[in-house]
């Protein structure tokens, strides 16, 4: 229970700028004397008093494409744990789309991509895009498959 005294005041007044010396912000308004930004409408943003700003010092690096795919990846550990918690059933085949109904990849991705860190128990049937080496072996170590899109 918060006693009435330690409450932290809510409704705390606006401080009205310019209204005579006894208000403590009268006169200039807590703005100075002169210049530019004692006038109304000035916003000077990133200017550094005709110093070369630092957005211009630095150099421009990088490039985002516009149509960048999104690849969803996921591991076999991570697959071996979705189906030690059954969200995943080893009788289903493995694909984008149940993986997105599940919630358990991103739905705006675009393609998936399974890759073989870790290690996979259960035989299972996967659909995928894209996948490495070493998870194409181990699954079919197990016994289970790995289908790839064109």
């Amino acid at each position: 229970m918060i006693s009435l005294n330690n409450r932290t005041k809510r409704n705390k007044t606006k401080i009205r700028v310019g209204r005579g010396i006894g208000s403590g912000k009268g006169k200039t308004s807590g703005r100075g004397v002169k210049g530019q930004k004692s006038r109304s409408g000035v916003a000077i943003k990133s200017f550094e008093g005709g110093q070369m700003p630092l957005y211009r010092r630095l150099p421009k690096r990088g490039f985002n494409p516009v149509s960048k795919d999104n690849i969803a990846i996921l591991n076999l550990d991570k697959i071996q744990s979705y189906i030690d918690k059954k969200n995943i059933k080893t009788s289903d085949i493995l694909n984008s789309d149940l993986l997105k109904k599940l919630s358990l990849i991103n739905k705006n991705s675009v393609k998936l991509k399974i890759l073989g860190s870790g290690v996979i128990k259960d035989k299972i049937n996967i659909e995928a895009d894209l996948a490495s080496k070493s998870a194409v072996e181990k699954l079919e170590k197990i016994g289970g498959s790995i289908q790839l899109k064109k």
